[in-house]
Parts: structure tokens; C-alpha cells; sequence
């Protein structure tokens, strides 16, 4: 790590009473001798997390308080638009995370190969509830993406400053930062890391939220592949149905014309349903292609990100 740069850890915080000072003195240790910020977001905590970390008086620390329960995506951006550092590194609340792990995984960044790089949990404290999901989606991951990241959950990230202020995090967008990061274009690689089981306080994970992570999932390998161009993915499905309800009529029309009775047969009924059906999805591809360039030329938005601008000799007029 270098001394002279400047890191902000980002560590959401809800109801972690118990957790907050053993984790600031934490930090403090694996920290020492470097400039840092320790920025904790409380997420409307219910019980003495917000006292706990006040009671600290550390002057590292910049305590975050949020109006309400807004989740850990929201907390998470509120910390990244509040950092300043070389670097921002992120890890959960929960004492889960080891944060001596911290200094190779910035040293590891520090290199210039990379602008994130992610911890692999090495024998995994956590519950069959929370491992389940968590290697399904890493799965699905894997096989819909070029990000070969086998532990997509992992709290413990560093990020190059670009790379973290790049993050627009929405709903429980949080699970899924290394691969939104990787369709923006940053590099990343992941490092073995250390995992410790809860001692204080109750997991917020459970079952209801299997299907919240499949939906997120989801809408996040949608808007890689057709954010920008939408009526790839309608305009297709439409034309395949389109296609599928002529191919059906024009069968059955073939067999009237042989004399036999179509009326009653639920196949016709089947031809025309899918060709309104393909109608209807090559026309919301189009409704949808109009909203997207809304959204970028209203906001000024271009579906690209640049890494970097290089420059030789003097511009000619």
C-alpha cells in the first residue's frame, strides 16, 4: 500500500450493535500508518449501532446517518458519492469481512492491471439459506457473461475511485457490483480472503429474498445485452411468434382447401393468438427503443464509457 495515497472504506451499517467499535478498532489496526477515511452509512439502524460508533470519537471516522431504511444499494451509493479517495474499498459491518485482508487487495490494484479487485471467501461461514443462491447466480453469472468471478457476493471489493463512481446501485443492485462494474468496462480479478462467522447480531439474508436475487440478476443481464438496443431482444421474440402463427394458418388454410373443417380446431385459435402476440412484442420493442434514447439524450447519457484519452503533440486547428 502506498502512503501516500488516500482510501475510503464504505461499510453500510444496520443494526450492528455489538459489531460497529470491534470493526472501527479493526479497521484502525489493518490501517495504521495510512491516510484513510472510514465512512459508516446507518441505514436507519433500530438499536445502538448509531450510539456505539459516537461513543469511538474516531477521527478517521465520518458516520453517515440515512433518513430511513432505504437497503444496503442505497447506502452504499450514499457512501460512494460522499468518498474522495485513490480508493475505495468496501466490506460489510458484520465482522464477517477480515480487514487485514485489505492491504494485498490494494496492493494487488496498486499494480495498474486492474480497477477492481474482489475477495473470494475461503471456507465460508455462512448458512446453506445464504450459499445456495449465492452459487446459482455466480453460476448463471458465469455461463450468460465473460466475468469469470466465482464469488460474486463477497463484501470485500477495492475499487479505483473512477471505477466505484461509476456505480449506479438501485433496489439490491449491491449483490451484483463486480459484474455491473464489468459492464462498464473495468478489469477485475479476485484474491482469496478470510471469512469469519457472525457473533453479534442476526443476519439480514433470508429466504424471501432467493427470489429478489433472481429478479436483480435478471434485470442486470438485460440491460447488458439490449439496454441500448432493446428491440433486439422484443423484435426477435415478435417475429418469431409472428412467424410461428402465419407457419400454423398457412398449414391449416392448406387443409381447408383440401375440404377439411378448421373451424373447431384449437389450432386456428393458436395461429391467430401468436400472431397478435408477435405483433405485440415487435411494437413494445419499438415503444421500449423510444424510451431508451430518451433516457440517455434527456440526461445527456452516452452508452459508452471512456478509460482514457491520450494525446500527442499539439491539436491542429
Amino acid at each position: 500500500m502506498d502512503k501516500n495515497k488516500f482510501y475510503s472504506l464504505v461499510i453500510p451499517m444496520y443494526n450492528e450493535e455489538g459489531n460497529a467499535g470491534i470493526l472501527i478498532d479493526r479497521i484502525s489496526d489493518a490501517m495504521n500508518g495510512y491516510h484513510y477515511e472510514l465512512i459508516l452509512i446507518d441505514d436507519n439502524s433500530s438499536d445502538k449501532t448509531i450510539q456505539e460508533i459516537k461513543e469511538k470519537k474516531h477521527p478517521n471516522v465520518v458516520l453517515i446517518e440515512l433518513k430511513k431504511n432505504y437497503g444496503q444499494s442505497s447506502a452504499m451509493m450514499a457512501g460512494f458519492d460522499y468518498a474522495t479517495g485513490d480508493y475505495v474499498i468496501t466490506l460489510d459491518g458484520d465482522l464477517q469481512n477480515d480487514p487485514s485482508d485489505i492491504p494485498a487487495m490494494v496492493e494487488l490494484l496498486e499494480n495498474g492491471k486492474f480497477d477492481l479487485v474482489v475477495g473470494k471467501r475461503q471456507k465460508r461461514k455462512d448458512s446453506s439459506i445464504r450459499t445456495i443462491p449465492s452459487k446459482i447466480a455466480n453460476f448463471i453469472i458465469k455461463k450468460s457473461t465473460k466475468l469469470n468471478i466465482s464469488d460474486q457476493g463477497c463484501a470485500l471489493k477495492v475499487f479505483t475511485n473512477e471505477t466505484a463512481k461509476e456505480l449506479n446501485l438501485y433496489g439490491e443492485n449491491h449483490r451484483f457490483i463486480s459484474l455491473m462494474a464489468h459492464l462498464n468496462g473495468a478489469k477485475i480479478t479476485e484474491i482469496p480472503v478470510k471469512h469469519h462467522p457472525r457473533q453479534h447480531g442476526v443476519s439480514k439474508y433470508g429466504m424471501n429474498r432467493t427470489f429478489k436475487v433472481i429478479n436483480d440478476l435478471l434485470l442486470v443481464l438485460f440491460n447488458k445485452k439490449y439496454l441500448s438496443k432493446p428491440i433486439y431482444l422484443f423484435g426477435n421474440i415478435g417475429l418469431f411468434t409472428f412467424t410461428l402463427g402465419v407457419l400454423v394458418n398457412i398449414y391449416l388454410l392448406a387443409l381447408k382447401i383440401l375440404g377439411n373443417d378448421i373451424g373447431g380446431r384449437p389450432l386456428l385459435i393458436l395461429g391467430v393468438l401468436l400472431i397478435f402476440i408477435g405483433i405485440q412484442f415487435f411494437t413494445t420493442g419499438i415503444i421500449v427503443d423510444m424510451l431508451m434514447k430518451t433516457y440517455y439524450e434527456s440526461q445527456e447519457k452516452r452508452p459508452f464509457n471512456i478509460r482514457n484519452i491520450t494525446t500527442f503533440g499539439e491539436s491542429q486547428s
